[in-house]
């Protein structure tokens, strides 16, 4: 693909990868992801960021900068907004091509680089504020520390009013012959929300108090386009990301949507009978909700919706005098990830005994969730617990649309 032009003598160079592996070891990537790098031009030619050699990523870029007349040994300044591999993996073989640029990051992000990649010479370390001349523009370095690694910092073009943030404002999805927000349709960007919100809680929910900061301080900057290193490029409507990614961040602190994600596993179906009344009382009170089953469906998914929902339910059996072991992880993840402040009820069936309840409240002691009284049932539940459970769902519910924390 050719370099796309974002403004005069500033392009986005992208890669598509489409691979079964798992980003980050972790986070299944069906559709895909772009890896953003962006070239700008002044009497010295800066390359914003790298990749990862994924795929055939090199070669992906390596013909886009061809088109914007740039060769890798061309390139005079290489700025490294953040350090994780994705975006500087082949930064080994980029010096091998290029010894003579500098490479420009936070102190922490060059100590990086030594550590990551055994790289000593052409390095120079930049703070908040300063500017690198490149001759006809002026570029200014912003640290946005844990957004979502501590050396991070985001880099601003005045001449352009781009802004490159990197992971921040980032979404999965691969991206294709387009970039821009303006070349996509609204069924498309509705795609591509989703995929920033299971960006976000996958990798950034952790550090939303560190994105509300960043977002803070970059307000005051006249922005006409954000350019992360991964996802859409905003130049139509920058606002839109920023909002979004603002709203993603107060989640944290909640309430959150006024919806319920139904996270659920059934051995035999005992589990699932209990949860279908669950959702009858949820239905009655009119709020909406997601299911997902696991271990059918990735905690990828999962944390993505109980990251936007302000209400749970978790339905599991007992298994082997403790939790089921696929909800046990999802506990897990959601602990790791600061799931907090949510409205949940857990229910679930037992077989000769009981036992999951005291794993569940160790496992939670620390999410600050205000807790339906759980039910749990041996067997199939009768016909009063399926009342019960009906109640409970509609109790939840009712929580849920009241809003208070």
């Amino acid at each position: 693909m050719n370099a796309r032009i974002i403004a005069d003598s500033v392009y986005c160079i992208h890669a598509d990868i489409e691979t079964g592996d798992l980003f980050e070891g972790i986070w299944p990537i069906p559709n895909g992801v772009s890896l953003n790098c962006y070239l700008i031009k002044g009497e010295k030619t800066v390359l914003v960021d790298l990749f990862r050699d994924w795929t055939d990523a090199s070669q992906q870029v390596e013909t886009a900068l061809a088109s914007a007349g740039v060769y890798f040994s061309q390139i005079d300044y290489l700025i490294l907004n953040h350090l994780e591999p994705d975006h500087t993996g082949w930064l080994r073989e980029f010096r091998e091509l290029n010894p003579k640029a500098r490479i420009l990051s936070t102190a922490r992000g060059i100590n990086l680089v030594k550590s990551f990649y055994k790289i000593e010479d052409g390095l120079e370390a930049v703070k908040d504020g300063d500017t690198l001349d490149i001759g006809g523009r002026t570029l200014t370095f912003y640290e946005i520390p844990n957004v979502h690694w501590p050396e991070t910092m985001a880099v601003w073009d005045a001449a352009s009013g781009a802004l490159f943030p990197c992971d921040a404002f980032g979404s999965f999805g691969a991206l294709g012959d387009r970039v821009f927000d303006d070349e996509f349709n609204e069924k498309e960007h509705a795609f591509y929300e989703a995929e920033s919100l299971r960006y976000y809680a996958n990798i950034v929910s952790s550090f939303s108090i560190f994105v509300e900061r960043a977002i803070q301080k970059l307000a005051a900057l006249p922005i006409a386009c954000v350019a992360p290193s991964h996802g859409i490029v905003w130049r139509k409507d920058p606002q839109r990301i920023i909002g979004r990614y603002g709203a993603y961040a107060a989640y944290a602190k909640g309430p959150a949507e006024k919806e319920i994600a139904v996270i659920w596993g059934s051995m035999y179906g005992n589990t699932k009978t209990g949860l279908d009344a669950v959702i009858r009382g949820i239905e009655k009170e009119g709020v909406p909700y997601t299911t997902r089953r696991v271990p059918d469906e990735n905690v990828s998914w999962v944390l993505a919706d109980a990251y936007r929902c302000s209400g749970l339910v978790l339905a599991m059996p007992t298994y082997e005098y403790a939790m089921f072991p696929p909800m046990a992880y999802v506990l897990d993840i959601f602990r790791r990830k600061h799931i907090h402040g949510k409205k949940v009820l857990r229910i679930g069936s037992w077989g000769w005994a009981g036992g999951a309840k005291k794993e569940y409240e160790q496992a939670i002691e620390s999410l600050k969730w205000t807790s339906v009284e759980s039910l749990e049932w041996a067997g199939r539940p009768t016909e009063d617990e399926l009342k019960l459970l009906e109640a409970r769902g509609a109790e939840l519910a009712r929580a849920v649309i009241s809003g208070e924390q």
